[in-house]
C-alpha cells in the first residue's frame, strides 16, 4: 500500500513528468535509466553452519557478528533489461559521482541519457564537479536529462523494483561478511540479469494516476491563466447583467405603479382630483 504525501502542484508536476517519461517508446539514442541506493549490513557467522545432507536440512545458528555496512547502487534500464547495479563502501557524493560516470560511459552514443533520481542531497551536479573538477563534472552532467521524483515519491523510481529484485534473487537470507564478496555477488547477478534481459513492465500511467488520485490533467501556462481569469470575467459579466436587469425591472415598476399625467391632473369640470376627493384636498 502506498502512503502518499499531500498532492500539491509540485508533487503532481514531478509525478506527471516521470510517468510521461515511462510512457515514451524506446529510443536507443535517449535511454531511460533509473538509479537509487540501498544500505546493506554485512554479517558473519559466529558458528559454522551445517550443510544439508540426506535426511537433514541445512542448519545455521541465529547468532551472527556485524561486519559493518555497505551500499548498493540499483541502476537499471527498464525497457531493455540492462542492469548496472553494483556495490560500494558507502553512498557519499563521491560514490554517486563515480556511479554517474559509469552510466555515462555505458552509453557513449546516446544523444542524452534520461536519469530518474530521488531528491537525495547528493544527487546534484555539485557532486560531480567536486569529484572530477568543474569542467569534467559539467561535461558529465550535461550528458544527462535528470528527472526528479516528487518529495516522498520515490515509489515512482523503478530502481526501487531493481533493488527489490536484487534483495530477493541475490542476497536472500545469506550472510555476506565482506565488501569484496558482496561486489562479486552483485556483479555476477547484474551480468546474469542483463544476459536474461530481465526487464521491468511498468504499467502505472498518467491516466491511472489522475483516476486514482482524483485530479485533473495539468494545464498549460496559457490555459491555466485563462482558467484562473475566467471566473473573474464571468463574475463581471454576471454583475453587469444583473445591474441591467435590475434597472429594467425598476423602470417597469415605476411605469406600472406611478399615475399617468392625465390621471394626476385635476378634473376641473366636477371639481374633484384624481383620487375622487374635492379639489381642495
Amino acid at each position: 500500500m502506498w502512503c502518499l504525501a499531500e498532492l500539491d502542484a509540485a508533487y503532481i508536476t514531478c509525478m506527471e513528468d516521470v510517468l510521461a517519461l515511462y510512457e515514451r517508446p524506446y529510443d536507443a539514442k535517449e535511454p531511460v535509466i533509473c538509479l537509487d541506493e540501498k544500505p546493506v549490513s554485512l554479517h558473519a557467522d559466529v558458528r559454522a553452519p551445517r550443510p544439508a545432507r540426506p535426511g537433514h536440512v541445512a542448519q545455521r545458528d541465529n547468532e551472527y557478528r556485524r561486519c559493518g555496512t555497505a551500499n548498493i547502487f540499483g541502476v537499471v534500464e527498464p525497457k531493455t533489461g540492462r542492469h548496472l547495479t553494483c556495490a560500494t563502501p558507502n553512498r557519499t557524493a563521491a560514490a554517486f559521482a563515480r556511479m554517474v560516470r559509469t552510466v555515462v560511459r555505458a552509453y557513449p552514443l546516446a544523444r542524452t541519457i534520461h536519469l530518474v533520481l530521488d531528491n537525495l542531497n547528493t544527487h546534484r551536479e555539485k557532486a560531480l564537479t567536486d569529484a572530477f573538477g568543474l569542467r569534467e563534472g559539467r561535461r558529465l552532467w550535461r550528458r544527462l536529462t535528470v528527472h526528479y521524483t516528487p518529495l516522498h515519491g520515490s515509489w515512482l523510481n523503478q530502481a526501487e523494483i531493481e533493488l527489490s529484485l536484487f534483495a530477493r534473487q541475490c542476497l536472500g537470507t545469506r550472510r555476506i561478511d565482506a565488501l569484496d564478496r558482496l561486489r562479486r555477488e552483485t556483479r555476477a547477478w547484474a551480468t546474469r540479469a542483463t544476459r536474461q534481459r530481465l526487464t521491468i513492465n511498468w504499467q502505472f500511467t498518467r491516466k491511472d494516476a489522475r483516476r486514482r488520485f482524483g485530479y485533473q490533467k495539468p494545464l498549460s501556462k496559457r490555459s491555466e491563466y485563462e482558467w484562473r481569469s475566467a471566473p473573474v470575467a464571468r463574475s463581471g459579466f454576471l454583475a453587469r447583467h444583473l445591474a441591467r436587469h435590475l434597472a429594467r425591472h425598476l423602470r417597469r415598476s415605476r411605469r406600472v405603479h406611478s399615475p399617468t399625467r392625465r390621471e394626476s391632473s385635476t378634473r376641473v369640470g366636477d371639481g374633484r382630483c384624481a383620487h375622487g376627493s374635492p379639489s381642495s384636498c
